[in-house]
Order: C-alpha cells, then structure tokens, then sequence
C-alpha cells in the first residue's frame, strides 16, 4: 500500500512538472510583454539636429545601451509581442564630437528626419 501511494505521488509530480515544459498552449493567457524603450512618433517630432545630450534624454529617457568606450552612440530597443520576445525596434541616436544630436538611425527613426 506505501509503494502505491509513493508511486501515486511520484507520477503526479512528474506530470504536473512536465506541463511547465509546455510552452504554446492555446489556452494558456500570455499577457503582452514590453521590454525596453517606448518610442512615439511624438517622442521623435520633437528632437532637431544640434540637440544636446541632456535635452535628448529629457525626450527620450535613458538609453537602453549607452556604451561606455563609444560616448558618442546610444541605443534605444524596443519589444512587445504577448508572451515576451518579439523582433526588437530600434533606435540609434548619434551625437558629434560636441555631444549635440547628429543623426538618428535605426527602425524607429523617420526617414525624413533633420530635413
């Protein structure tokens, strides 16, 4: 009778832990995950060429990667799709050797930009 229950309780535990693996269930609720830096087209019409660096991180927040041997560059990445993951949009925005807004590049930047 105790080798039953222990292999009763063994074989629960097994298939309850083996529907943690399960990843796609299409009943299971994946709540939208958003990583990163929002980004508006707003956020964008407001930034002009000549900008410093301070004034551009009032408008866009603190970049996601701002690298420590490249002061000039900083990085702005963006995901959202339900369940986490996603491709990433990104922004980057590049400063001359004054730190005053150069050029911005990336999926998120318009293409019209600085005209």
């Amino acid at each position: 009778m105790l080798r039953l229950i222990v292999i009763l309780i063994l074989a629960a535990g097994s298939v309850s832990l083996s529907g943690c693996s399960i990843s796609n269930l299409p009943f299971a609720y994946q709540p939208d995950v958003q990583q990163g830096n929002i980004i508006t087209d707003d956020m964008l019409a407001e930034l002009r060429p000549g900008m410093t660096k301070r004034q551009v991180r009032f408008v866009l927040g603190s970049p996601a990667i701002e690298d420590m041997f490249r002061d000039n560059r900083w990085d702005y990445v963006h995901t959202q799709q339900a369940g986490g993951g996603g491709e990433p949009k990104r922004l980057t925005v590049r400063f001359d050797d004054s730190g005053r807004l150069q050029a911005l590049e990336g999926d998120l930047a318009p293409e019209d930009w600085g005209s």
